[in-house]
């Protein structure tokens, strides 16, 4: 049996044509399940299991209204006089928290956090991170807190 050359031209051609990517698998449990995590760290007073989400490395960015904050390092040590013996810290939780994937590598949250004393909010405001698939999983490489 032998193939007339317009029907097999077509097969092969769709078979050297260019596929859509693969989409990429939704990374909202992912990272809703490491926030989690790390508010739980918070509320333990464990300040390096409430780091975990941010990536470990000089190019990592902590932006407040107090300013800019480069680097893990630098970052950790902004947050550890709240986790020394005695330090006063409210109950965290994160609200209204939407992920969008930027790529399969990247993500961009946005949410609230709040903090709590007893049935009291003393603190509560908005907050964007992006962040980056590791080996190690998701981790915040931009974190803007308002």
């Amino acid at each position: 049996m032998r193939l007339h050359p317009l029907v097999v031209l077509p097969l092969l051609l769709g078979a050297c044509a260019p596929r859509a990517p693969e989409p990429a698998a939704d990374p909202t449990p992912e990272i809703r399940a490491l926030l989690a995590a790390s508010a739980r760290a918070w509320n333990a007073g464990d300040l390096d299991g409430f780091l975990v989400t941010y990536a470990r490395d000089s190019a990592t960015t902590f932006l407040t209204s107090g300013g800019l904050t480069h680097g893990y390092d630098a970052i950790r040590a902004r947050y550890a006089a709240r986790f020394e013996p005695g330090a006063t810290r409210d109950s965290l939780r994160f609200a209204d928290l939407r992920v969008r994937a930027l790529g399969p590598t990247h993500a961009l949250v946005t949410a609230r956090y709040v903090l709590r004393r007893g049935n009291s909010v003393t603190a509560e405001g908005p907050f964007t991170v992006v962040l980056e698939r590791r080996a190690e999983g998701w981790r915040m490489i931009h974190d803007h807190t308002s």
